[in-house]
């Protein structure tokens, strides 16, 4: 019994830093993505009322 308890322990402890990077990769694409659409909307409404950089 002891065994598998270390061994559930050590697979986890070898795949946690993959599971890491998988949701910040995630959250990062998240957060580019409301961005990218933010800037996108800022665009279009400064477009559409005239204001040109």
């Amino acid at each position: 019994m002891n065994t598998i308890i270390n061994d559930a322990r050590s697979t986890l402890e070898k795949h946690m830093p993959l599971l890491l990077g998988l949701l910040i990769a995630l959250l990062a694409g998240r957060m580019l993505k409301k961005m990218f659409w933010t800037m996108f909307g800022m665009y279009w409404a400064l477009k559409a009322t005239g204001i040109h950089f």
